[in-house]
């Protein structure tokens, strides 16, 4: 009996492009929607791409204001005083187990009613998911800390350095080599979670996509593009934060040998 060139394993994955290509046999498909080659087509691709400069931003300046928010967070965690250190612990506990939905719906919708302001869909996005965030960030961060070893404390100690000191020119430089993969895992959420934010009316991948679909009637075909955009965007910054991993790795290993 003849059998294929291919591992068992390998085999199984040579039915997947035929279960894709299965319904395309059928008259529902309309790739006309998206097709590059056609005046309409062209017109509908270029309206979902204008929304990646705003997924973009919000991301990125999501993921600094968040960073930043869980260094302080996580900072407090090592506290002397137990205030402090209790406020550590209920900023991570309550933004760790809020939805980043709903707290979306709650900035936008509730916020300006408590603080009597006025919020646009960016500044709405943005503080929710930088605070949702912030939990994670300090949690990475305590981990990275506490993976120090502790006689490059006591050694820097010795030396006559400040506990401030030790933190911030031996125990953090260290820490956030060593958190770098964690956080570039968190980048790659906040760029997904940043798809809520369509919700409140926040103009991009996502709400793009879906003001497409109610124009054109066309889910299957526009929501797989919108797949396909987040894809190319998550291996984009896949691939920058391994360079910078295999950047950091090269420059401690020629300190070592130096």
């Amino acid at each position: 009996m003849p059998t294929l060139p291919f591992p068992r394993r390998q085999r199984s994955w040579l039915f997947i492009p035929l279960l894709l290509l299965l319904p395309g046999c059928g008259a529902n498909w309309g790739w006309h929607v998206v097709d590059p080659t056609d005046a309409r087509g062209r017109a509908n691709l270029g309206f979902m791409v204008e929304g990646l400069w705003a997924t973009v931003s919000l991301s990125v300046t999501a993921i600094l204001l968040s960073v930043l928010l869980g260094t302080a967070v996580a900072l407090l965690g090592f506290s002397r005083l137990r205030p402090l250190r209790w406020a550590n612990r209920i900023w991570v506990e309550l933004f760790r187990a809020v939805p980043i939905l709903v707290l979306i719906l709650w900035v936008f919708y509730g916020l300006p009613v408590v603080l009597g302001i006025r919020l646009d869909v960016f500044t709405a996005a943005l503080i929710a998911i930088a605070l949702c965030d912030s939990a994670f960030e300090a949690e990475i961060l305590r981990g990275g800390i506490q993976s120090i070893e502790q006689g490059q404390r006591e050694g820097a100690a010795a030396l006559g350095l400040s506990r401030w000191q030790v933190m911030r020119l031996v125990i953090l430089p260290q820490a956030i080599r060593r958190i770098l993969p964690p956080v570039a895992n968190q980048f790659v959420y906040v760029v997904k979670m940043s798809s809520l934010a369509s919700v409140i009316g926040y103009q991009d991948l996502t709400r793009r996509a879906n003001e497409l679909v109610v124009s054109v009637f066309r889910p299957l075909e526009i929501y797989t593009i919108l797949i396909l955009e987040y894809l190319v965007l998550i291996l984009i910054i896949s691939a920058g934060a391994r360079w910078l991993e295999r950047r950091l790795g090269a420059d401690q290993t020629r300190r070592r040998d130096g």
